[in-house]
C-alpha cells in the first residue's frame, strides 16, 4: 500500500498548530491541489442555521450567565441591528462598542472552553449538510477552506477545528495576560473589513483570488464576494438573490419552509452579535460573580 502524507492544520485553544501527519492509504485517484486557490465561507446562515453567536449566547444563558427574557431582548437588537447594518453599511460604532462590553474581563481560556461545549451542544446540529459538503469538496481537491464570521475569531477557530477545516477570520479582541482587555483589534468583521482580510490572508498564503470561491447568505457580504472569482450564494437573502441573479452566480438553497419558520430569530443575530442582552448580561454576572 502506498505511504502517502497528509497535512491538516488545526489550531487548539491554547494556539498549537499540527501540521504533517504520516497517514497509510492508496488513493484511487491522485489528487493534484492548486496552491494558489482556497474557499472562503461566511458561518451564520451559510455554514450554519441562524447565528453562532445566539447559539453561544443561548449556552451562556443555559449555565445561567444571563436570563432568557435577557436573551429574547437580545434577540430583538440583533433584529434591529440587522436592518441598520443593511441600510448604513459601515455604520458599525454602536455593535463596536457593544463588542467590548462583551469580552471585557474575560479570559481566552474560559470563552473558548465555552465555545467548545457549546458548539458541541446547540451549533453542531445546526449546521447545514449542503453547506459542509461544499467545504469538503475543496478540501477534498486539495484546497484549503476558512471561515470568515463577524463573530469572535475563537468562535470561529472552534467552530473551524470542530469541522476539520483550515482555520477562520474573525473580529479579533485584544488579549493582555490570557485576558480580553475591552478594546478590538481593528475593526468588527464584517462588510468590506471581510473583503480586505481575505484579500491580505490570500497575499500571506500565496493565493490567487481569482482561482478563489466564496459563499454566503448576505448582501452585507457582497464586497467579499466580489473578490473572489467564483461566488456562490447558500440560503440568500432578496438582496444578494438579485445580485446572484444580475451576476450570473451559482445559488444553493438548502432550507425548508417549516425550518425557516422554525429558525427565523436566530437567524438574525448576525454582525453585530456582539451586543445588547449578552454584554448587559455579561456584566450583571461579573458583578454577582466576581473572579
Amino acid at each position: 500500500m502506498a505511504r502517502t502524507r497528509k497535512v491538516t492544520v488545526s489550531t487548539d485553544r491554547h494556539g498549537h498548530t499540527a501540521g504533517w501527519a504520516e497517514t497509510e492509504a492508496a488513493p484511487a485517484t491522485p489528487v493534484v491541489a492548486d496552491p494558489g486557490a482556497a474557499a472562503f465561507f461566511d458561518v451564520d446562515n451559510t455554514m450554519m442555521q441562524g447565528a453562532s453567536i445566539y447559539w453561544f449566547a443561548r449556552g451562556l444563558a443555559a449555565r445561567k450567565y444571563f436570563t432568557t427574557g435577557d436573551l429574547a431582548r437580545f434577540a430583538w437588537q440583533q433584529l434591529r441591528f440587522r436592518v441598520l447594518a443593511t441600510e448604513h453599511a459601515g455604520d458599525m460604532s454602536q455593535a463596536k462598542e457593544a463588542a467590548l462590553a462583551f469580552v471585557e474581563g474575560w479570559r481566552v481560556d474560559d470563552v473558548e472552553r465555552l465555545a467548545e461545549e457549546i458548539f458541541d451542544e446547540l451549533m453542531a446540529p445546526r449546521i447545514w449538510t449542503g453547506t459542509r459538503r461544499l467545504a469538503q469538496q475543496h478540501l477534498d481537491i486539495g484546497e484549503r477552506v476558512w471561515l470568515v464570521s463577524a463573530a469572535p475569531v475563537e468562535i470561529g477557530r472552534v467552530i473551524a477545528a470542530r469541522l476539520g477545516l483550515t482555520g477562520a477570520i474573525g473580529t479579533v479582541a485584544e488579549v493582555v495576560d490570557g485576558a480580553y482587555t475591552g478594546r478590538l483589534v481593528g475593526d468588527l468583521m464584517h462588510g468590506p473589513a471581510k473583503a480586505e482580510a481575505v484579500a491580505q490572508l490570500a497575499e500571506v498564503e500565496g493565493l490567487d483570488l481569482s482561482r478563489c470561491a466564496a459563499y454566503s447568505d448576505s448582501v452585507n457580504d457582497l464586497p467579499m464576494l466580489s473578490t473572489v472569482g467564483r461566488a456562490v450564494a447558500i440560503n440568500p437573502d432578496a438582496a444578494l438573490l438579485r445580485q446572484a441573479r444580475q451576476q450570473g452566480w451559482a445559488v444553493r438553497d438548502f432550507r425548508t419552509g417549516r425550518r425557516v419558520a422554525r429558525i427565523a430569530v436566530p437567524s438574525t443575530a448576525a454582525a453585530g452579535l456582539l451586543a445588547g442582552a449578552v454584554s448587559a448580561g455579561l456584566a450583571l454576572h461579573r458583578r454577582r460573580h466576581p473572579h
